[in-house]
């Protein structure tokens, strides 16, 4: 398995010297995230539990006053990216750089005094891995600007920040989750979310004082959710709940799905709106079971849980792909405890709940299970629940 430690890549602060010259004011940091579960659930105000990874977006940052905004990535080829802060607009293109560009339009559609930035950026989160990559990349931005401008903005404010960025600016119709989680997940734990009012609580996630381990798996294979499929199942989730006469799906209770499932097919509604409502509905609900094991003590018992947002995932949403597939079948036959997918779908990463005695084996199964396939070798790593953002110096 990949060593859980981050690996820290190139040095933010010394590629903004030989970017830009001089010293950066801060260097700042943001992680990517996996979700234990909890997954479409967010932008219909539910409720989701992902826990930070040690993997991070890194930024080091100078505030500009001529209206300047030029962006860098080390992991990206081509050149700096110069823009002007007063002509940035939303759809315009940009590429990665978009997202942090993004951050700045909102923070000034917001009314913030954003009079531009040199900022040099590197990642460690896999990219297109269903980790919140483009998360990282808002968050770690929004919280440099917000202090070296002194806005006084919370980790929820700048949560809500990078989800307009990349609502409105990139174009993605994400929920709220992977920002917040981003933003105020805190180290040792998994962060309880409830979406609608962006109440918060710290959840104790110790897995090693229970003998166990969560596994990330990333399948190497990438997603683009803006390519229409996400935005098809938020459409949908919409339609149920205007079908059902309800704001939206988080105000229909696990109890009464039966009866508006009834309802929606009564009404004419297209089998994949009642697929959708089917999944969001018992997602919420395997939310709430996971919190209660894990309150209980009893993470083992979350397992079984994985297997059935799982299966959700796959049948009713229909986001995952064969890839995914495979890594939980493996998975689960090397004898781990659950596994799910985790993230928007299509490709991206599962996560896999293991003995931690057995967690190499789990590890190696997925591994041998991919190469008799033919695919990619997978990248398999420890997820460790992390920081969220901060200020390194």
């Amino acid at each position: 398995m990949t060593a859980t430690a981050e690996q820290t890549g190139p040095d933010p602060a010394t590629a903004f010297t030989e970017l830009y010259g001089g010293e950066p004011h801060g260097v700042w940091a943001a992680p990517g995230r996996v979700n234990l579960i909890g997954e479409y659930t967010d932008f219909n105000d539910g409720f989701v539990l992902p826990l930070a990874l040690p993997h991070t977006a890194r930024a080091a940052v100078s505030p500009r006053t001529d209206g300047v905004l030029r962006l860098h990535s080390s992991d990206v080829p081509g050149g700096t990216v110069s823009l002007r802060v007063d002509a940035l607009a939303p759809r315009s293109g940009h590429g990665w750089a978009a997202y942090p560009a993004g951050v700045v339009w909102a923070l000034r559609e917001a009314g913030h005094p954003v009079t531009g930035a040199d900022i040099a950026l590197t990642s460690t989160v896999p990219t297109g891995a269903g980790l919140s990559s483009s998360a990282a990349l808002e968050t770690v931005t929004a919280l440099a600007l917000n202090d070296l401008f002194q806005l006084g903005l919370t980790g929820p404010e700048l949560a809500v920040i990078g989800r307009r960025a990349e609502n409105a600016f990139v174009g993605v119709p994400c929920g709220i989750m992977d920002q917040m989680a981003s933003a105020c997940c805190t180290e040792g734990h998994a962060l309880h979310l409830d979406t609608r009012d962006l109440t918060l609580r710290q959840v104790p996630f110790d897995l090693a004082a229970q003998g166990l381990t969560l596994l990330a798996v990333d399948t190497r294979v990438k997603h683009a959710l803006g390519d229409g499929a996400y935005a098809e199942r938020r459409a949908g989730c919409e339609e149920g709940a205007r079908l059902l006469g309800i704001p939206t799906l988080r105000d229909l209770p696990y109890e009464d799905l039966g009866a508006a499932l009834t309802t929606l097919a009564d009404a004419g509604a297209d089998e994949s709106v009642i697929r959708y409502v089917r999944h969001v509905v018992g997602d919420n609900r395997r939310v709430e079971q996971v919190i209660a094991l894990l309150d209980a003590g009893d993470a083992r018992g979350a397992g079984p849980v994985l297997d059935e947002g799982h299966r959700s995932l796959r049948d009713d949403l229909r986001v995952s792909c064969p890839e995914l597939d495979l890594a939980v079948a493996a998975a689960r036959g090397a004898g781990a405890l659950g596994a799910r997918m985790t993230g928007g779908g299509f490709g991206g990463s599962a996560v896999v709940l293991a003995e931690a005695a057995g967690a190499d084996a789990v590890a190696e199964a997925v591994t041998k299970a991919f190469a008799g396939a033919g695919h990619a070798a997978p990248g398999i790593f420890t997820a460790v629940p992390s920081a969220g953002a901060r200020r390194l110096r």
